[in-house]
């Protein structure tokens, strides 16, 4: 007999989660984003290499934050929660920044 108690939300939940082999190639995804990452700082590309170097960190940051803690699978009250998160910290870096380079200034 099938179950039809389940809802269709667990019926989906169930059906996003990836094997171990899922995880590796992320894994294995993110160590080639840190090498490449490695590589362009030792190239000198002028005022490319920063700009860079946090486009990779970035990709690597939501690659982290989607699969490696459930983000992705997890409801959008929770993906709001962290984008805002977010937000708030780059906020905070932001004017930790400022008060930074102006007492280099001074």
């Amino acid at each position: 007999m099938s179950n039809h108690g389940n809802t269709h939300a667990e019926e989906h939940h169930h059906e996003e989660h990836h094997g171990y082999g899922f995880f590796t190639a992320i894994w294995i995804g993110l160590i080639a984003l840190t090498a490449l990452t490695v590589a362009i700082a030792g190239i000198d590309m002028g005022v490319y290499t920063v700009p860079l170097a946090l486009l990779i960190a970035g990709i690597k940051a939501m690659l982290v934050i989607n699969y490696f803690m459930h983000i992705k699978f997890d409801t959008p009250l929770v993906k709001w929660f962290v984008i805002a998160c977010g937000v708030i910290f780059a906020i905070v870096v932001i004017f930790l920044g400022f008060d930074v380079f102006i007492g280099r200034a001074l």
